[in-house]
């Protein structure tokens, strides 16, 4: 249901850099290894963690062979009841409705301009038709934004009572994807595509308010968390999901690495398999300069889980 990458750089710092957590969550983290954090719900955020002042969670969990297997046969399930496979469904696309939640503290902080969000949904679809590489898929998804609402409650804006305030405040169906701005431990946290039909009042990405385009969070400050989020929100794993193994993200065209990225090292290649590490791309945790690119494979991935639970 989750995912995440780490914020709080002091915190963090303290930290230092953890292992990856291999149980078996339903989503999973997106940590920036410098301390920058990022990622998904499905793999359940550590509230107690969080009040006590620091991210617990330095990685992403990985999600088990088994849970992977369990949705690989739910995804076969509902596109054959849709009459359509995999194949027939991996060109899908579609005009995303992004609602945002702007959630400020007692003072007005986190209180993001108009024209911030803008700007965000701007990077948003860039980065998804694939204009920022000429290798780089256009994966046929587009954002527009269909909201915009703003909350003085400094709990939310903490991320406390996160059931609670997604639920109050999410907006649309299954298609359409909540963003709530907030400040907690980590760059970003979503929901995968398959947890909709659990926690439908839940799904959508949190994201770390000074992450939008010229947000105070350096060398995340471009706005690519959400392009990552929403990654996941679409259902794409991180790129090192799995390791050094063939089947690693359950896409044949990104590389396999061993581990994620910190900043961008080119050439970097942490794995015997065939490929240099997928720096450049969205679902590692390099930074927001670093990110330019989606893979086809990817693109087919994301057609398919949206077809199968949110088209």
């Amino acid at each position: 249901m989750r995912l995440h990458r780490p914020f709080r750089l002091a915190a963090a710092a303290a930290l230092g850099v953890g292992a990856l957590t291999l149980s078996a969550p339903t989503a999973s983290a997106y940590v920036a290894p410098d301390g920058a954090a990022a990622c998904i719900e499905g793999e359940v955020h550590d509230e107690a963690a969080a009040a006590r002042g620091g991210s617990q969670v330095r990685d992403h969990r990985a999600i088990s062979d088994l849970e992977q297997e369990r949705i690989r046969g739910e995804v076969t399930q509902r596109l054959k009841a849709q009459g359509t496979t995999r194949k027939g469904a991996s060109a899908a696309s579609a005009s995303v409705p992004v609602y945002v939640h702007v959630m400020r503290d007692a003072n007005g902080v986190g209180d993001v301009t108009d024209a911030q969000i803008a700007d965000q949904i701007e990077v948003m679809n860039a980065s998804f038709a694939g204009a920022k590489s000429a290798e780089a898929a256009d994966t046929g998804f587009s954002f527009y934004l269909a909201g915009t609402d703003r909350y003085d409650n400094t709990a939310w804006h903490q991320d406390r009572q996160s059931t609670t305030y997604r639920a109050q405040t999410r907006q649309g169906g299954a298609d359409a994807l909540n963003i709530w701005l907030v400040d907690f431990d980590y760059l970003g946290v979503a929901t995968f595509p398959w947890d909709y039909s659990s926690d439908p009042e839940i799904d959508g990405i949190r994201v770390q308010y000074s992450s939008l385009p010229g947000g105070s969070a350096t060398n995340y400050n471009l706005g690519e968390t959400a392009t990552h989020e929403a990654g996941h929100w679409f259902g794409l794993y991180h790129t090192f999901q799995g390791g050094c193994t063939s089947t690693n993200d359950e896409v044949s065209d990104t590389p396999a690495q061993s581990s994620s990225t910190t900043g961008c090292p080119e050439g970097a290649d942490t794995c015997s398999l065939p490929g240099l590490d997928p720096i450049h791309n969205f679902m590692d945790y390099s930074y927001d300069s670093c990110y330019t690119m989606f893979t086809e494979g990817q693109s087919s991935r994301a057609s398919q889980m949206w077809t199968a639970y949110r088209g």
